[in-house]
């Protein structure tokens, strides 16, 4: 049986990564380099919101799928490195 809440995550667990290499590696160098403050505004914005639903979904597939505690603090600090979310992409969907 497929877990719609762990399906979900994994797919913010992709986009909310790549809206994270877009901040920090376009954006903010747009901002820095070019003086172009509002790539950040723009891009940090829709990063923090893809940021909470990543939370809220981890948490919410976490608990309905009994995951242990240490997997959902390595999905989480995953979330905080650059390229981290990619790594966990094979441990979520055994979880599916």
């Amino acid at each position: 049986m497929i877990n719609e809440n762990v399906k979900k995550f994994g797919l913010i667990n992709t986009i909310e990564g790549y809206s994270y290499i877009i901040l920090v590696f376009i954006a903010m160098p747009m901002k820095y380099l070019l003086g172009l403050p509002i790539a950040v505004k723009i891009v940090g914005m829709t990063h923090g919101i893809l940021f909470i639903i990543f939370c809220l979904l981890l948490l919410s597939a976490a608990k309905e799928s009994r995951w242990p505690l240490m997997d959902s603090v390595i999905f989480f600090i995953a979330s905080l490195i650059p390229f981290g979310t990619f790594f966990t992409k094979n441990k979520i969907k055994t979880y599916e």
